[in-house]
């Protein structure tokens, strides 16, 4: 069934050597959506100059994109690796330059800067060091977010999503002015098993905020944090995890990802849910 919701776009800015993670991006904004958009009645849409930008005359380059695309942009996500891009005239880059253009609106941005090995022949010098004097430059102005590989990437990114939407007064401001009312006191959550108490407080505490549940011919699988709770051979152990995961499900706590539903996420009642455990 259809129904209304509060659209925020999201800028992805990087330069050209993190296209990996441009993709990474676009796949965490699209779960996210998969997992929150029917409870919250909100969706995290990914913009891109290569996606959005249209021919036009009359202006710097730059310039254009800013007008075209990342002037209404909600949230921005930039991301860095060896290099910072080309000097638009105005900034050190056309990333730098979207980066810089978005904070001064005062909405959320995210930055985060790859530490994953490089040749050292593939490196331009020149990039690498104007890349560094401007996250130097950040480091006063806020906070930013290393990561080692593209994996890393993935999971840091996925996690900091739920806390920035969750948590950052914009998103309850902007849904307040636009969209369904947004609910500021938590309602009283589920009287919750103890065993389902345990496991959503194990899934909140895993970066990746998910549950893994498999059979295969050697028994059962319900793995969290890379610990599985179902013992080997025990039916019982195996009914009681089964009921607990599916106990949280039913009070929409945990979602299932996919048709396989192999794989369960941590929904943001699911997250409030959490902070009131004792």
């Amino acid at each position: 069934m259809s129904y209304s919701a509060v659209v925020y776009k999201v800028m992805i800015a990087s330069p050209s050597d993190v296209s990996a993670e441009r993709s990474i991006v676009r796949e965490v904004l699209s779960e996210w959506n998969v997992v929150n958009s029917d409870a919250r009645r909100q969706v995290l849409l990914p913009i891109g100059w290569e996606t959005h930008s249209v021919p036009e005359m009359g202006d710097r380059p730059q310039a254009l994109i800013n007008k075209q695309i990342l002037h209404d942009c909600d949230l921005l996500i930039g991301v860095f690796w060896t290099r910072i891009g080309t000097a638009t005239g105005e900034y050190a880059s056309g990333t730098v330059e979207e980066i810089e253009q978005h904070i001064k609106t005062g909405r959320p941005t995210m930055l985060y800067f790859s530490s994953a090995p490089v040749l050292p022949d593939s490196v331009d010098a020149d990039q690498y060091r104007r890349l560094k004097e401007f996250k130097l430059s950040c480091q006063s102005r806020g906070l930013y977010e290393p990561y080692g590989d593209v994996q890393d990437f993935r999971t840091k990114l996925y996690r900091q999503l739920q806390l920035k939407v969750n948590r950052d007064a914009y998103f309850q401001t902007a849904a307040d002015s636009t969209g369904p009312p947004t609910i500021r006191e938590l309602e009283p959550g589920p009287t919750l098993s103890k065993e389902a108490a345990f496991l959503l407080k194990e899934c909140v505490a895993d970066p990746s905020g998910q549950v893994l549940h498999l059979s295969h011919l050697s028994g059962y699988v319900l793995q969290v944090r890379g610990k599985n709770l179902i013992e080997d051979n025990n039916d019982r152990s195996r009914a009681i995890w089964t009921a607990a995961l599916e106990e949280l499900e039913n009070d929409g706590l945990l979602a299932a990802v996919g048709s396989k539903r192999n794989i369960f996420k941590v929904t943001r009642k699911g997250y409030e849910v959490a902070d009131q455990l004792p």
